[in-house]
């Protein structure tokens, strides 16, 4: 039997995406004049900051996008304010390194008075250890750390809603509550699609408390749950549907595919680099944060619109 022919997309809003795509390198977009720079009042004993937040996180943000050092930063940083006419004063190197260890990330995304769908996924970046061809040739050494990124994206926007940041022995299902205890309770959550290493009954259980519909294809081996809570009522539909239409039926009755937008937006967080450059793991967050905002931004000034060729 032949395969079916491969499904081809056209692009629809060339003009404006390439737009979008050529703003995505001006420095405008990321240097804003009228920002509070200086430090504010914390309210505690000592003196201000004398940096705001705001400061720091415009400084990680060039820091991320052109791969510099923070020393390189710095300089970067002083030829900015020196052409925008702006008598301001640089942080050092010593300072990013310091307060981005408590930095609170401002990660911008667009509202919508529709439902949420959040998609979700995890996946590894690594903070030490040799190359991929240096561990191909060689092996893998003891040094080789890395940390699991775990995201829910917006079906809708492509934004990145929440983010938790764990070590590599830590499973997908048991960051799933902290994952949608980040989205605002007064936020209605249409669905939530994700693998079936989700297939837990904490998960359905979380996600059914928030009133939301859990896309999570049940595994291989499932057998039915004593149908007392509406989590284990919804996956019992699951698993009776996929033995009833077939497991690739269900896939597309119930829009499983939609999960690889998730997988998409994973590829583009390793765009901004491969490796984690902090060693702290608070600073990993906070430059985890940082990679966030940069691809919010990126996605709220354009996505490509495409559709089926037939």
């Amino acid at each position: 039997m032949s395969k079916p022919p491969p499904i081809r997309y056209r692009t629809t809003n060339w003009r404006s995406y390439n737009a979008a795509l050529k703003q995505r390198g001006s420095l405008t977009v990321w240097f804003d004049p009228t920002m509070a720079w200086n430090g504010f009042p914390t309210g505690r004993r000592g003196r201000r900051p004398d940096y705001s937040d705001v400061a720091i996180q415009t400084c990680l943000t060039l820091k991320l996008l052109f791969g510099m050092a923070l020393r390189q930063t710095t300089g970067f940083v002083e030829s900015l304010l020196r052409l925008a006419g702006l008598a301001w004063s640089v942080p050092d190197f010593s300072t990013l390194c310091r307060r981005q260890k408590f930095l609170t990330v401002d990660i911008p995304y667009r509202g919508s008075n529709e439902p949420l769908h959040l998609l979700i996924d995890s996946t590894g970046i690594k903070i030490e250890g040799e190359g991929e061809w240096h561990t191909r040739k060689h092996g893998g050494s003891k040094r080789r750390i890395w940390r699991k990124l775990h995201i829910g994206i917006d079906e809708r926007t492509l934004e990145i809603r929440a983010v938790e940041i764990t070590g590599n022995d830590v499973g997908d299902a048991p960051v799933l509550p902290g994952l949608l205890a980040q989205i605002p309770h007064d936020e209605e959550i249409g669905s939530v699609t994700a693998d079936g290493a989700y297939d837990t009954r904490s998960c359905h259980e979380t996600i059914a408390e928030r009133g939301a519909d859990a896309i999570i294809p049940p595994r291989r081996n499932a057998k039915l749950w004593r149908p007392t809570t509406p989590g284990a009522r919804a996956r019992n539909e699951a698993i009776r549907a996929s033995e009833r239409f077939g497991r690739a039926i269900w896939r597309r009755w119930s829009g499983y595919h939609r999960r690889s937008r998730v997988e998409t937006k994973m590829h583009c967080i390793k765009l901004l680099g491969q490796r984690l450059m902090a060693r702290d793991f608070r600073r990993q967050i906070s430059e985890v944060h940082v990679r966030i905002a940069i691809l919010n931004r990126f996605t709220a000034l354009g996505t490509p619109i495409t559709q089926t060729v037939r």
